[in-house]
């Protein structure tokens, strides 16, 4: 942590980064490294973490005629659609955090809140802060979303991947009702291969079984490349 900080402290007071390195976190108030910079002295981190999205980004970028955000505007945009998100769904049970080094943005969305036990079909009372998150989504409209789905290790195999899959697509198929371009939304399943738990505890259990939405960014410098390939 100590390393970190002093990595950080470094890098805000290199000349040649002074003006895009560094940027307020108004979560937490605090300076850190933004995206772009990290990006510059590491060498295309944006295009790496992008070809990590499912089905990889360069299409999808594409397909979803995406503007793509100025590369000094990044981090503080992430920074405020993360502040902006914890706000509205606040005591709804849902998780807001940043992820991948502060590249990405991932919205856990428990199982117990959002679905009855072994059913695929959005809980009305949940729908409210779903709609929140998708009008997030729609006022930032220059990233891509993966809409991950995960169980807990209860059950076959092939029944926990079916019930992942089937949650992670009906979360997507009701963001793009809400108007979230369809193009910028990708779904997969990952069964119980990914707990974030122990599954020898009812709580563990509990928290394995959830779906996620991965909000990534796209700069424009990304969009260029994505174009010019």
């Amino acid at each position: 942590m100590k390393f970190r900080r002093a990595l950080v402290a470094s890098l805000c007071t290199v000349s040649l980064l002074a003006t895009s390195a560094c940027v307020t976190d108004p979560n937490t108030g605090q300076k850190k490294v933004s995206r772009t910079a990290i990006g510059a002295g590491a060498g295309a981190l944006g295009g790496l973490l992008i070809g990590g999205l499912i089905g990889g980004g360069t299409g999808r970028i594409i397909g979803a005629g995406i503007g793509g955000i100025a590369g000094a505007a990044v981090g503080y945009t992430m920074d405020k659609q993360i502040k902006e998100l914890k706000e509205k769904t606040a005591g709804s049970g849902v998780d807001v955090k940043s992820v991948d080094d502060g590249q990405a943005i991932l919205v856990n969305l428990p199982s117990g809140v959002t679905f009855d036990t072994d059913s695929t079909v959005i809980k009305p009372g949940f729908r409210d802060t779903l709609d929140k998150v998708a009008d997030s989504l729609n006022r930032y409209p220059n990233s891509l979303i993966d809409v991950y789905g995960h169980t807990d290790s209860t059950g076959s195999d092939a029944y926990n991947q079916t019930l992942s899959e089937n949650r992670a697509r009906v979360v997507a198929d009701y963001l793009s009702s809400k108007g979230v371009s369809s193009a910028r939304i990708r779904s997969t399943g990952f069964g119980k291969t990914q707990p974030v738990a122990s599954n020898d505890t009812p709580e563990g259990r509990a928290a394995n079984r959830r779906v996620e939405i991965k909000i990534v960014p796209v700069t424009q410098d990304e969009v260029s490349r994505a174009k010019g390939q």
